[in-house]
């Protein structure tokens, strides 16, 4: 199984909003088809509000939530959380969940200030974890992603970071690479296969190679369709 993370506002107590929502849907139906044999399902979470409210952490508390109420609905199965914008820093947050296999997480909204207390990394070791950052993501600093990545590495192997050369916050204009990119990890990571040879390569390199990683134009063709 994956659950989806929506993006997110930094303050905000309002509902969250149906687009954020909406634009994981694609992404949701597109790995249930490349993993279909595998009995892949996915689900999108809905918070109970939309913004990360610093301290409380809400869409990260919404998704432990998620992960146990999907343990009581379908048993122990694999699981990836996935998100992109805050709703990756809330898979990258409540990664440690024992019931969680693997953590994905696209162009992470991560704290600027520089006095704030790094984002913890050691409750994700055991798991693999993914990155995927565009080099022009003007909302959430590429940069940022590289230095967790980084500390995460130290501690744990099987970390990767791809970077999208000249794509923006939202991925569109390499989302092709960046879905197939998202369904190899998923069906290595909570299947067993084989992961593509960049990705493979990425997870065995060390740092910083395997933390700048670029997604080739035209990767996964084989797995689309």
């Amino acid at each position: 199984m994956v659950l989806l993370l929506p993006d997110g506002e930094p303050h905000s107590h309002r509902r969250p909003s149906s687009l954020t929502h909406a634009r994981l849907l694609p992404l949701a139906r597109a790995l249930t088809h490349a993993a279909r044999t595998d009995g892949l399902t996915a689900h999108v979470v809905r918070y109970r509000c939309r913004g990360w409210n610093e301290d409380d952490a809400h869409p990260a508390a919404d998704a432990e939530w998620a992960v146990d109420e999907a343990v009581r609905r379908y048993g122990d199965v694999p699981l990836c959380l996935a998100g992109h914008g805050m709703g990756a820093r809330a898979a990258l947050r409540a990664g440690g969940h024992p019931s969680v296999s693997a953590v994905l997480a696209l162009a992470p909204w991560l704290p600027a200030d520089p006095s704030a207390a790094p984002e913890p990394v050691k409750h994700l070791v055991g798991r693999p974890v993914l990155l995927v950052h565009g080099t022009n993501d003007a909302r959430c600093a590429p940069e940022l992603s590289f230095r967790l990545a980084q500390r995460a590495k130290k501690i744990h192997r099987d970390t990767c970071r791809f970077e999208v050369h000249s794509d923006g916050h939202a991925l569109r204009e390499h989302r092709s690479e960046v879905t197939a990119l998202c369904a190899d990890f998923i069906r290595g990571a909570l299947f067993g296969h084989p992961y593509a040879r960049p990705l493979a390569d990425a997870l065995a390199a060390p740092p910083p190679l395997g933390l700048r990683m670029p997604l080739a134009v035209g990767f996964g063709e084989s797995l689309r369709g």
